[in-house]
């Protein structure tokens, strides 16, 4: 009879097919999870170095010429500069050889009749004035005790420190207007008599005259035009004083009448403030710390060529850091000549530019500045170059 009971090892013969395919159902049904993200790659980081700042230019070497006086007594007449050329082959390096007591009233200033020694420190130039004005050298000298005493001096006996004669046109009027102070500016509309010209003692009319509190006028006309010749740009005009304007009678227009004429004075001359601030002839000459590229533009008292105490304007003022005293150096433009080699070479070479003298500024405005030509070695012509020494 036969036993239909399934045995132990028939049941699991039956189970596993079974449960395997459960299994592979289930595996088949599951949804497949999506596989990790691949890590990103860390980028190296970048490290910028610092940029380093640019080394300080070495100052300039004093030297003194062959025949260098070891003591000089100020004369009435002499300038600074004119002093500093008896010792220093550059004048304008005075400033790093003058010692002086610190103590006194003005010790920048030099009066005739003081004396000026020369010491050597360490090998290197020492100039101070002799006596209580000047300071002994640190080591090497012996210093004698003077006695305290008082002296007074008028600030109009120093010395100047360019000569004040060649400067006489620039004083006390002004030089270089801008657009916007001309359209600001009174102007005169008409004389008394309807002169076509006026002069000292006529009586004229201006108009748009609004500060009640002047008085006297500078009575002007525009001159030279003066523009950057590398970008164009107007940098301002040149006042030409023609007379003085003094007010007699307040209303509109204004009465004025005329005085130091210096030329004719005609309808629509502008009428200027006069400068308040007189022109200081004491101060040091000293280089420019920021860096200067300019030209000059426009040569005043120079008949032919530009020489030495000729006045010239460039194209650089207080909006490039220009101030009263930089001393720059004049490089004469070089010249554009024809290669000889070859009959018929149309090639041309640009010679270099060679110095050609110094200035020193005197006057400055936004973007015009005014200098004195201190020294020529070659001739100067508008549109040479100027630069730090």
């Amino acid at each position: 009879m036969l036993n239909n009971k399934p045995t132990g090892t028939t049941l699991i013969h039956f189970l596993v097919p079974f449960i395997l395919g459960v299994s592979l159902a289930a595996c088949s049904s599951a949804p497949e999870k999506p596989a990790p993200a691949p890590e990103p790659k860390s980028e190296p980081v970048k490290v910028t170095e610092p940029t380093p700042p640019p080394a300080p230019e070495p100052a300039p070497v004093v030297e003194l010429k062959p025949d260098y006086p070891e003591r000089y007594v100020v004369k009435k007449g002499d300038t600074l500069w004119g002093i500093a050329e008896r010792f220093l082959k550059d004048p304008w390096l005075w400033p790093q050889v003058w010692h002086i007591n610190p103590e006194i009233r003005n010790p920048h200033l030099i009066y005739p009749g003081e004396v000026i020694a020369l010491h050597y420190v360490d090998g290197k130039p020492y100039l101070t004035l002799e006596g209580a004005g000047g300071v002994a050298p640190p080591k090497g000298i012996t210093t004698v005790k003077l006695s305290p005493r008082v002296r007074t001096q008028s600030l109009d006996k120093a010395i100047d420190t360019i000569p004040r004669s060649e400067l006489a046109p620039f004083l006390y009027r002004p030089g270089v207007v801008t657009q916007e102070d001309l359209d600001k500016a009174p102007y005169i509309v008409s004389s008394r008599d309807g002169h076509l010209v006026s002069g000292p003692g006529n009586t004229v009319y201006a108009t748009n005259v609004q500060d009640k509190t002047l008085t006297v006028y500078n009575v002007v006309k525009t001159g030279d035009v003066y523009r950057d010749p590398k970008t164009g740009e107007v940098l301002g005009y040149q006042a030409v004083k023609v007379a003085d304007a003094t007010v007699t009678r307040w209303g509109e227009p204004v009465t004025m009448v005329l005085s130091n004429s210096r030329a004719e004075v005609l309808d629509g001359n502008y009428l200027l403030p006069t400068e308040k601030n007189k022109l200081d002839f004491n101060f040091f000459p000293y280089p420019p710390k920021t860096k200067v590229n300019g030209e000059i533009i426009a040569a005043f008292n120079a008949l032919s060529q530009i020489g030495q105490y000729a006045v010239v304007a460039i194209n650089r003022g207080e909006r490039e850091g220009l101030k009263q005293g930089h001393i720059l150096a004049i490089y004469q433009r070089g010249e554009k000549v024809r290669d000889p080699r070859g009959e018929y070479s149309t090639k041309m070479v640009q010679l270099p530019n060679e110095r050609a003298g110094l200035v020193m500024v005197f006057k400055v405005y936004e973007k015009v500045s005014y200098a004195l030509v201190m020294d020529a070695t070659r001739p100067i012509h508008i549109n040479d170059e100027v630069a730090n020494p």
